[in-house]
This record gives structure tokens, C-alpha cells and sequence, in this order.
């Protein structure tokens, strides 16, 4: 019998649920280390002060991620994954309609 939908839906909110508890190890991790950071801030051809702003972040933000201290987490780092992936693309969309 397939299971449903819904049925796997629901396994992946209580697998979701242990992990958040500690109960169980999730399947996979992303990370951002400080020097892919500084390699895709690179790939723009931006400045820190540039990148920062077009990604929406404070100055400090980057340059404590690109030294290490702290680490992007959630949108951030997925908004990094994406700029990794297709810099001329994600930039012109962060870019399209923003004030000078």
C-alpha cells in the first residue's frame, strides 16, 4: 500500500519534532564556512559595505561571518547557497527595483 501524502507529511513533522527535542540527528546539515562567504561576497566583484547592503544585512553581520565568529543561519544561508550557485542571476534579482 503507497502511503499517502498526507500520512508522509505527518512522519516528517514528528521526524522534524525529535530533531528539534534532540532526540534524533538530522539526515543532512548545510554550512557556510568564513571563507566560502568571503568567496561568494568575491564573486560579485562587491565591496563588504556593497554585498551587505544588497543582501540586506548589517556590515558587521558579513564581516563576522567572512572572519569566522559567527555563522549564517536560515534565509541567510540559503540566499548564499543560491548566490554560490548563479551569482549573476540571484544579484540581478536582490538588485532589480532597489533605490539607489
Amino acid at each position: 500500500m503507497e502511503i499517502n501524502l498526507f500520512d508522509r507529511l505527518v512522519d516528517s513533522m514528528k521526524q522534524m519534532d525529535e530533531i528539534a527535542c534532540g532526540e534524533r540527528e538530522p539526515s543532512r546539515e548545510f554550512h557556510v564556512n568564513a571563507l566560502q562567504v568571503k568567496k561568494i561576497r568575491q564573486a560579485t566583484g562587491q565591496s563588504q559595505a556593497t554585498f551587505a547592503k544588497s543582501i540586506d544585512v548589517a556590515v558587521g553581520t558579513l564581516r563576522n561571518w567572512e572572519q569566522g565568529r559567527r555563522e549564517p543561519e536560515g534565509p541567510a544561508r540559503a540566499l548564499l547557497r543560491a548566490l554560490h550557485n548563479d551569482p549573476v542571476h540571484v544579484m540581478a534579482a536582490l538588485n532589480q527595483n532597489r533605490p539607489a
